[in-house]
């Protein structure tokens, strides 16, 4: 996959709390949606901790408006931020610290925050080893025969984090950040719900013959 389109240098975010705040409008929507979103919080200068736990909620819903659900996601993001302040005591470090395993159960104890939006923030806003399944994932794998169709979520993310460990632990961070990149942009251009390019796919040869 790397050969064919290089490194994909994810995730879009300059600081470790834009990730986080992207991480959750991602949900059920295209990054596109979730990039003139992140425009819009930019422009108004309110994508900080501070600024947006100030903002009143009907007025975040309106400037994430592009990235869908926007009323739901300014509920999620508000429960995000208090998880900061609260039990972060306001340093996003804080809801990261202790073992990967801890701070993915801390964060999962956020009202919005589920698996694949917890392992996001960890693998590419912490320094957590922490693989991210999405639907992607799902259908590249599924097609592939590389798992069942029922298959959990933390079944394939352990699939994963299984069959990825072989490097080292200062190589692996980047490693899983672009392994998961690598297969978001399989599954949009090639691997697609319908009418999949497979012919044109890096992951040809790798399709099952019967």
């Amino acid at each position: 996959m790397r050969d064919r389109a290089g490194h994909q240098g994810w995730w879009p975010g300059e600081t470790p709390f834009e990730v986080c705040v992207g991480a959750i409008l991602t949900q059920n929507t295209a990054w596109t949606n979730v990039e003139k979103a992140i425009v819009n919080l930019k422009k108004a200068r309110v994508l900080n901790l501070r600024e947006m736990v100030s903002l009143p909620e009907s007025e975040l819903a309106e400037l994430i408006r592009p990235a869908g659900y926007f009323n739901l996601k300014a509920r999620r993001l508000r429960s995000f931020l208090k998880a900061i302040i609260k039990g972060g005591a306001g340093h996003l470090e804080t809801l990261f610290a202790g073992s990967m395993e801890t701070a993915r159960r801390r964060l999962l104890q956020i009202n919005g925050i589920g698996p694949e939006t917890a392992d996001s923030m960890l693998l590419y806003a912490s320094e957590h080893h922490s693989f991210v399944v999405d639907a992607y994932t799902r259908r590249i794998f599924s097609r592939h025969h590389w798992s069942p169709d029922d298959a959990s979520y933390d079944e394939l993310r352990n699939t994963c984090a299984g069959a990825l460990n072989h490097k080292p632990a200062r190589e692996r961070q980047d490693y899983w950040n672009d392994y998961h990149a690598q297969l978001v942009l399989i599954g949009k251009d090639y691997c697609r719900p319908r009418n999949p390019r497979c012919e044109q796919c890096p992951l040809r040869s790798l399709l099952p013959t019967d």
